[in-house]
This record gives structure tokens, sequence and C-alpha cells, in this order.
């Protein structure tokens, strides 16, 4: 599988998103998608201490023993639902990173990422005690998540020369969730900061399980009511367009959905959520499309013209 960079860390171009991990998935299951992604060829791991309350962080860690090596483990700190501490303070970065080492059974953290931003903490006290992780080798890279351009800005220009800042920017994008195009993805460019898109198969809907007029999958994510809506007339137009326009060259929708990712420069790892192994392989499969600068401009008329269709 080709690699890319978050800072010093050279990374699988498809990572494995860990949010079901004691959520939809026991301890065993868990196991059974980590080993899968590992015969894959995944390497890159993305999970956070809010996750089922620490459950995944747990499962990934059970799952990776003896393999610790084998894996670059990012996780997330600080969420406005986590139950081990809200924000971006230097004492909340000083306990939560501790919990995470232990519930993952390592020694150290390849990417520690502050999960939203905390405008009640000055950006510079969240970095400062990031660095003190990074000097006592606990952490290798920082990150953040769902950071917009101008906070971007703020903490490039809030880094002291020669210590720790971030690296890599963890948001929302699809082809069906334009938002960080241009300002998020143009500043990761300037500032050389990776993207790494969540939500990159919209919850499912860019998998092709999911057709205008036929019934929801059993088990699926998009049955859950908060995910509902996505299944709005707009996006499901759309993806019986992508659809077609996939089958149309020998190809899925979800190789579409992960290629057009892989196509933007800033992007680093393209993390996709899996409940079984097979869709783990389906997700390293569909990194094969080399989509031409004629491709991708056909795919953005689709969508343009299926958003302006609808309002």
């Amino acid at each position: 599988m080709d690699r890319r960079r978050i800072g010093s860390l050279d990374v699988s171009i498809i990572g494995l998103g860990c949010n079901n991990f004691g959520r939809r998935l026991d301890a065993a299951a868990t196991a059974e998608v980590v080993n899968a992604a590992l015969d894959a060829g995944i390497d890159f791991f993305d999970t956070a201490d809010m996750y089922t309350d620490g459950l995944s962080e747990e499962y990934l860690g059970r799952a990776l023993a003896g393999r610790r090596d084998a894996a670059i483990i990012a996780t997330k700190f600080g969420h406005p639902r986590s139950t081990f501490g809200t924000g971006g303070s230097a004492a909340i970065v000083r306990r939560a990173v501790e919990g995470s080492l232990r519930r993952l059974g390592t020694d150290r953290i390849d990417l520690y990422q502050l999960h939203m931003p905390d405008p009640s903490v000055p950006i510079a006290e969240t970095l400062g005690a990031l660095d003190e992780l990074v000097r006592a080798g606990k952490v290798r890279e920082v990150g953040c998540s769902n950071f917009s351009a101008e906070q971007l800005r703020e903490a490039e220009s809030a880094a002291r020369p020669g210590a720790a800042r971030f690296v890599g920017v963890q948001n929302q994008y699809s082809l069906l969730h334009r938002e960080p195009e241009p300002d998020v993805l143009a500043e990761c460019e300037r500032q050389g900061v990776a993207f790494l898109p969540f939500f990159p198969l919209a919850s499912g809907l860019l998998t092709g399980k999911y057709r205008r007029g036929r019934p929801l999958p059993p088990g699926t994510r998009l049955r859950e009511s908060s995910y509902q809506s996505l299944l709005t007339d707009r996006n499901l137009d759309v993806v019986e367009s992508l659809i077609a326009f996939a089958e149309s060259r020998g190809r899925t929708i979800l190789a579409l959905a992960v290629s057009w990712l892989l196509a933007r420069p800033a992007v680093a790892s393209v993390i996709a959520g899996a409940t079984k192994p097979g869709q783990v392989r389906a997700n390293v499969a569909a990194a094969s499309w080399r989509l031409t600068a004629e491709e991708l401009a056909e795919v953005d008329e689709i969508t343009s013209r299926a958003t302006a269709g609808h309002g």
C-alpha cells in the first residue's frame, strides 16, 4: 500500500477508524478487524478516549498486544462528551494522556490530537503541554480535529520555535461534505499540515448499500436515528449519479469515494471504519483508482448539478 506523511510519521494511505470498537464490536470482533487491517497493509489506527468511554482504546490496545511496533496509533482527547476531561487545558492534557496510555497498553502515542477547539484556553497553553509530552517521549506528534483555517493559523502563530506544532488536522470531508474546500485544505497545503478526513464514506452512504427506493439494510449505521438526516433526496440523487459514473468505468462508488479523497495532495490517510474484515479489505482495494483531471472535473460537475437541483 502507498504511504504518506503526517509530520515525521509514515502512514498507510488507508487508516482504520476505531469508533465502532466497544460500541458495535466486542473485544473478539475488534481483534478480527484489527488483524485484517494489519494483514491488508493498514498500520494507521485512529481512536479517541471518548469512544465508548475508553473501550475503543482498550480493545485496540488488546488487539495490538505483542505487535505494538507494527502500528501507528492516533488518539484524541478533550471532547466535550469525554468522561476523562473536557477541553485543552494543560491539566487536562497531562491527565488524559496517562489514561489513554494505560488503556492502549503502550508507552507512547504516535499522534495525539485535540478533539475539538477549546475557546476558553489559549492554544499556546495546549501546545505547551503537548510539547512536554513530546519531550518526555510519551507522544511522537501532535494534531487537532474540527479546526477551521483561522484556528490553524492561530495555532501556527502560537507554536514556539523548535517546539511541538500541529502536523495534522482531522475534519469531516467526503464527496457529500465539501466544507473543508477551499479554506482548510488550502491552509494545510500552505503550512504543510496533513489532512485526515473523517466520515470519508458519509457514514456508509458512499458504499453503495443505500439506494433510492430500496429498504435500509439491517444492522447498518444509517438505520440509527442520529444518522437519518443524511438520507435526503439530494444526497440520494448524488449517490445514484456517482454510482452510475463509477460503474461506467468498471469501478464502485466506494472506490470513487476513497480515491477522490486521495487525489487531494493534503490528504495523508483516509480513515474509514469497519465492522467486518471484508470491509477492511474493500477499503484497501478502493484506493487503487488514480482519477484523471477530467474524471475529477466530471465528479465535481455531478455533485454541483445535484446541489443546484435541490437547493
